[in-house]
């Protein structure tokens, strides 16, 4: 290894000049003149070569270079001895021109294998390589250590299918024309709200990706534009800002991935999250209490639905204990009813039988009922004579004797000897004004 190396030493400075070629053998020096023998040799200059000579100051010649080169392959490669002379030049130039095809053959080969080392790629996990020979698909590789033919025959392309990559909708910057902002978009009832949202997706489709997509950011962002255009437009505000958010995301999800897949550009859409829904700026402030007027109406409505949730179980059982005191009530009439009409069918069965007694007896106990409620003076018409007959005394005494209990002893002889009398009196009375009424009622017949 060290010959090779002096062989082909770069701080030569034989490269590529003339005299390398008289060398008789690879370890001999040329010929030089004996200075030593010379007494003039300290004087003499060497002259310098004119045109004619070799200029050992200029850049050296290339095809020189190559001729040295080749001369310090053969030493290597294609000397048989160690000598040479003048007379074995013939079959060392023969030797040389073989030795010479045998050092290129290997750097040839050294070279072809370096080349088809470039071949070897490493795909990572969760990517696919791509391989294209001369601009057209090939085929696609999964992870691993891979191989393909080298430059300029095929190509690869590693693209990364688990990355999950974003792209935001709807720009801040303003429309000169209209003064609303890039994300500004019309509802279905015609009102202007701002909408910006994000849109996640992944690779699909590798081979799709690569040759159907001039730029993938930029496909979903047109996408997602005009899936959102088409889904507001369709809908009211108020869905839009409060209750229909998760509702739209998802039919953006359907709607971008069925324009990407029309397209054929080999793009998942996984998820679109909503940032940011509101109005325009000009009219936030008169949207502000329009919402605190739709709070404090559901706010009222909340209220008015506990207040009726405290009244109306009190009124259905007020209404309920109601309907049931009204039909207690109209049983009790009705069979009250019944028994007045009941009682009166009787007392006309009777009446029929003998009506005289029982217009008597009706007048009696009608005329009872009268005057035992008044106070009675009893007047004599015939003998202009005022007998004073205090009815109504004698009765609430008869009635307060009848309720007091009798005695035991004595004394309850001397009460029954007294209620006795009290009886004849009462007895008495009664018969005087029963014979009064009947003279009464004589005079006036």
């Amino acid at each position: 290894m060290r010959r090779v190396g002096l062989t082909f030493s770069l701080n030569d400075p034989r490269w590529g000049r003339d005299g390398g070629g008289d060398t008789p053998s690879g370890n001999q020096e040329p010929n030089r003149p004996d200075r030593s023998n010379n007494p003039n040799s300290q004087d003499q200059k060497e002259p310098p070569r004119g045109p004619q000579g070799p200029q050992q100051d200029g850049p050296p010649d290339l095809d020189e270079l190559w001729r040295d080169f080749n001369r310090r392959l053969n030493r290597i490669f294609g000397r048989k001895n160690g000598g040479g002379g003048n007379g074995g030049g013939t079959n060392n130039y023969s030797g040389g021109s073989r030795g010479s095809g045998i050092g290129v053959g290997i750097v040839v080969a050294i070279a072809f294998l370096i080349w088809l080392a470039t071949g070897v790629f490493i795909v990572q996990e969760g990517q696919v390589g791509v391989v294209t020979q001369f601009g057209k698909y090939k085929y696609t590789t999964t992870s691993g250590i891979q191989w393909r033919l080298p430059y300029p025959i095929q190509a690869v392309e590693i693209v990364n299918m688990s990355q999950i990559r974003s792209v935001e909708i709807g720009r801040s910057s303003t429309v000169r024309d209209t003064g609303l902002k890039d994300s500004s978009m019309l509802t279905g009832d015609e009102n202007i709200i701002d909408v910006r949202f994000a849109v996640q997706y992944r690779i699909k489709d590798a081979t799709e990706f690569l040759f159907n997509n001039v730029d993938a950011e930029s496909s979903v962002n047109l996408a997602a534009q005009t899936a959102v255009r088409e889904i507001v437009g369709k809908n009211k505000m108020d869905f839009v800002l409060y209750s229909g958010r998760e509702e739209i995301a998802n039919e953006l999800v359907t709607s971008i991935q069925r324009i990407l897949d029309g397209y054929k550009t080999g793009i998942l859409v996984t998820s679109v999250t909503m940032q940011s829904v509101q109005p325009p700026e000009q009219v936030q402030a008169a949207f502000d209490d329009a919402v605190k007027a739709g709070q404090d109406l559901e706010r009222s409505k909340n209220e008015a639905q506990a207040y009726a949730n405290d009244v109306i179980p009190r009124a259905k059982g007020t209404a309920s204990r109601l309907t049931e005191e009204a039909a207690g009530y109209k049983a009790r009439v009705v069979s009250q009813a019944q028994g007045d009409a009941d009682r009166f069918k009787s007392v006309q069965e009777a009446y029929a039988k003998a009506p005289g007694v029982i217009r008597e007896r009706m007048y009696l106990d009608t005329m009872q009922q009268i005057y035992s409620r008044t106070t009675k003076i009893m007047v004599d018409s015939k003998n202009n004579s005022l007998l004073y007959l205090p009815l109504d005394k004698i009765m609430d005494r008869t009635r307060s004797d009848a309720s007091t209990p009798a005695p035991a002893s004595g004394a309850g002889t001397n009460a029954a000897t007294g209620s006795a009398a009290a009886d004849d009196a009462t007895d008495v009375d009664h018969d005087r004004s029963r014979a009064a009424l009947r003279n009464r009622d004589r005079d006036s017949r």
